[in-house]
């Protein structure tokens, strides 16, 4: 469960950030009137005059391009530099792990042929191995 919530379902979570965030009503950092009460009485200027001001926004945009970046030190999902593992056992479990990520990455891959937005958040070619902030 530990390493699912700090590799999978981060990359789910955190990855798309900037994609949804970036039109900014979909993620209004402030509001600088009260939200409407009632439905079908709200006008565009009601909207416009209600949303966050520029400085907000482009703050909140940061933030949030930022935290959705691959970091530099980037180690994909399944990947283990430290080779703390030698036996075979668990080597050969490593392996299988990896195999099974490729077969996972190629398939959502093919999925994506052919539409306009590709969704790429859960490919483990592109997924952290953990938490990377």
């Amino acid at each position: 469960m530990v390493l699912f919530t700090c590799s999978a379902q981060h990359n789910a979570v955190n990855n798309g950030q900037f994609d949804f965030c970036a039109w900014m009503p979909n993620a209004c950092p402030t509001l600088r009137h009260p939200p409407p009460t009632k439905k079908g009485e709200t006008t565009r200027a009601d909207i416009l005059e209600s949303i966050a001001d520029i400085s907000s926004t482009v703050s909140c945009l940061a933030a949030v391009w930022l935290l959705t970046r691959p970091s530099s030190d980037f180690v994909k999902l399944g990947c283990y530099p430290e080779k703390r593992f030698t036996e075979k056992e668990p080597t050969d479990l490593i392996s299988e792990f990896q195999k099974a990520l490729d077969t996972i990455d190629n398939e959502i891959v093919h999925r994506n042929e052919g539409i306009e937005k590709e969704y790429i958040y859960m490919r483990p070619s592109l997924m952290e191995n953990s938490v990377a902030i």
